[in-house]
């Protein structure tokens, strides 16, 4: 009897520390499945930046909201699309040069097969047959005579000014310098296949002295590429982003950085990802700016700083990646973003963009979509682990709220940052072409023709 009464409370303590270890281990366990989710959806991306198609990529809104038209709308919509294209095409190819070229009929085609006479009598101008051709570039080797006077009393000589070039001592013209920075820097094509471009149409030139070309041009110009950057920091609405670009001397990454305001582009290169570019280039200005999540620039937008708004894209791409482990809640999110832009489209089809009635289609349509997805994510946001893809886009949308929500109020400022991701697209496709930078001097060279050259393409 004692012994059975001893033993009694020794196994209730024995059950009780089971039940803890056993909660302690399905803890564990609900951590390691949220660990093993959110690398599973990071593995999952990164093979599709890798090596999925296209299609698996995240669609943009303007492409979810014409898929979602009824098949005759959306058909018609293509129709005008397209009939617009072809006239607009036609008007180019009518400004092209145009050369005639006749061709006289054969001389044993003139003899007439009824009354055996000879046909030589002109019928109208003729049949008319158009052909476009391509003529390949040329080179022109300019030789300038500069007049040489002299006076009668044999005690004066004057000569003509000599013509400018762009570098003391240079023997290339402005056109062809031009032509050089326009193909590396908007056609993202690297100076040793231009080289190769310039050996077949029969003048030889070595990529060094491309590439003397090249920066010379960009040192030249600097001036201007900085303008353009003290121009946008003037400016109340300012959009901007970075990528990496990889530097040779010393290897390592630098980066790029873009900044958009009032319809022009500036670039900047610097050897980190540090916030001392956006102070440098934004410090003491006021306005908007219009970024991402990433810290760097909280150096721009302190109190005595610019209003930070967020993006509402990047928000978007977080549920996108949240597709394959949470597809229902994702998807929900989704389409409640997508409705903001509905907004935005409706106001460019309209042609009401920046005007007063922009802005009360974003104080009523838009401030409900927003504050229909903002209860949604209060009420999903206990819903999902933390750690998991979709704990952390709900997580991200909610720290970034308020800054989201500054479009509404300011119809000059976009709901997200995708037009400074645009600008980066042509350096991310340089990146991969010509690599890398020689060092930092290069890069900023590099940017800042980038700058001149991207602004011509906007404008």
């Amino acid at each position: 009897m004692d012994s059975t009464t001893a033993a009694g409370p020794l196994c209730r303590g024995e059950e009780c520390a089971w039940r803890q270890e056993a909660r302690a281990l399905r803890v564990e366990v609900a951590d390691l499945h949220a660990k093993l989710t959110a690398l599973e959806t990071t593995v999952e991306g990164l093979q599709r930046r890798l090596f999925g198609p296209r299609t698996e990529k995240m669609p943009s809104p303007a492409k979810e909201l014409r898929s979602r038209k009824a098949p005759s709308e959306d058909a018609e919509a293509r129709r005008l699309a397209a009939l617009a294209r072809r006239r607009e095409r036609a008007a180019l190819k009518e400004k092209l040069r145009q050369e005639t070229i006749r061709h006289p009929v054969d001389p044993e085609k003139k003899r007439c097969p009824h009354c055996g006479g000879t046909a030589d009598r002109p019928v109208g101008d003729g049949r008319r047959t158009t052909v476009y051709e391509y003529v390949p570039g040329y080179f022109i080797r300019q030789e300038h005579l500069q007049e040489t006077l002299a006076c009668s009393c044999g005690e004066h000589i004057v000569t003509a000014d000599a013509p400018a070039k762009p570098f003391e001592k240079g023997r290339y013209g402005p056109g062809f310098v031009a032509h050089l920075a326009v193909m590396k820097c908007a056609d993202s094509i690297p100076l040793h296949r231009l080289a190769k471009q310039y050996q077949r149409l029969g003048i030889p030139m070595s990529r060094s002295t491309l590439t003397d070309l090249f920066h010379a041009a960009a040192e030249k110009l600097a001036p201007l590429s900085e303008r353009l950057l003290q121009r946008i920091a003037q400016s109340d609405v300012v959009q901007a982003d970075e990528t990496p670009m990889l530097m040779q001397n010393p290897h390592r990454r630098g980066y790029l950085w873009t900044f958009l305001g009032d319809g022009l582009i500036a670039f900047c290169f610097s050897p980190s990802r540090s916030g001392e570019t956006p102070r440098e280039v934004l410090g003491g200005s006021t306005g908007t700016l219009v970024v991402d999540a990433y810290t760097g620039y909280n150096r721009v937008t302190d109190i005595d700083g610019r209003t930070r708004a967020g993006c509402l894209a990047h928000v978007r791409r977080k549920f996108f990646e949240a597709l394959s482990t949470a597809p229902v809640e994702a998807r929900r999110a989704m389409d409640m973003i997508l409705e903001v832009y509905k907004v935005e489209h409706e106001a460019k089809e309209r042609g009401i963009m920046r005007t007063a009635e922009h802005h009360e289609l974003r104080q009523t349509r838009g401030r409900a979509a927003m504050g229909a997805l903002h209860v949604w994510l209060l009420g999903q946001q206990d819903a999902h682990p933390p750690k998991s893809p979709m704990g952390q886009a709900i997580s991200y949308a909610l720290k970034q709220w308020p800054t989201l929500l500054r479009f509404l109020d300011d119809v000059r400022i976009p709901p997200d940052n995708n037009s400074a991701e645009s600008a980066l697209r042509v350096a991310a496709l340089g990146r991969k072409n010509f690599l890398f930078v020689f060092d930092a001097d290069k890069g900023a060279n590099l940017a800042g023709l980038y700058s001149l050259v991207s602004t011509c393409e906007a404008r």
